[in-house]
C-alpha cells in the first residue's frame, strides 16, 4: 500500500511539473547560461513547493487553500510582476564568457525565485486538491502516515522531471556559442514577459 500511495504521488508530481511553462522556461535557460546544476537548483524550487501544496492536499487542510484562493488576486498581480522583471533581466542579460564562478547567494536566489513563483499560483494547490479527491488520496482518519508517503511521491516526481531537463539541457549547452546565447536570452525574456502580463491580466479581469 505504501509503494502504491508513493508511486500516486510520484506520477502526480510528474504530470504537475512537466507541462512547459514559465518555470520550465527558467530552468532552460538558466541550465544554458549557467550550468547544469544552477538549473536543477531553479527547478527544485518548484518541487519543494509543489510538496508544499501536496502537503495542504493530502492532509486536507481546506483553510489554508481558502486564505490562498482568497488572496489569489495580490498573489498573481505579484507572480506576474515578478515574471516580467525576469523576462526584462533575462533579456537585457549578457551570454557569459566563463564558467565555475556562480556564487552560493546565486544558487540559493535560483533556487528560492522559482519557489516563491509556484507558491504565488493558487491554481496549482486547486490542482492538487483536484487530483487528490478524484484519487481519493485526500487524508481519511487522521492517516498522517499515508499523507507524508503521497507528499514524498509528489516532490520526487516533480524532482525527477526537473533533474531530466536540466540534465537534457545541458548536454547541448557547450556547443552553443555566445552570439547564439544571446537570442537564446531574448527569446526567454520575451516569453517570460509574456507569461507575466498574461498573470496580471488574468489577475485584472
Amino acid at each position: 500500500m505504501t509503494i502504491e500511495l508513493f508511486a500516486r504521488g510520484l506520477v502526480i508530481g510528474f504530470a504537475i511539473a512537466a507541462p512547459v511553462g514559465p518555470i520550465g522556461m527558467l530552468v532552460i535557460r538558466r541550465t544554458l547560461a549557467e550550468g547544469r546544476l544552477l538549473g536543477l537548483l531553479t527547478g527544485l524550487g518548484a518541487a519543494v513547493a509543489d510538496a508544499l501544496y501536496g502537503c495542504v492536499g493530502a492532509f486536507g487542510l481546506t483553510f489554508i487553500t481558502s486564505f490562498l484562493v482568497g488572496y489569489s488576486l495580490w498573489t498573481k498581480l505579484i507572480g506576474g510582476a515578478f515574471l516580467c522583471y525576469l523576462g526584462i533581466s533575462t533579456f537585457r542579460a549578457e551570454p557569459k564568457e566563463t564558467e565555475g564562478n556562480t556564487s552560493k547567494v546565486r544558487y540559493a536566489t535560483a533556487f528560492a525565485s522559482t519557489m516563491v513563483l509556484t507558491l504565488a499560483n493558487p491554481a496549482t494547490i486547486l490542482s492538487f486538491m483536484a487530483v487528490f479527491a478524484g484519487l481519493g488520496l485526500g487524508m481519511k482518519g487522521g492517516d498522517y502516515a499515508a499523507a507524508c508517503v503521497v507528499v514524498a511521491g509528489v516532490f520526487t516526481g516533480s524532482a525527477i522531471w526537473w533533474l531530466m531537463l536540466s540534465g537534457g539541457v545541458s548536454v547541448v549547452r557547450h556547443k552553443l556559442k555566445p552570439s547564439a546565447m544571446k537570442w537564446i536570452n531574448y527569446g526567454s525574456g520575451i516569453l517570460l514577459s509574456i507569461f507575466g502580463i498574461i498573470a496580471v491580466l488574468n489577475a485584472l479581469l
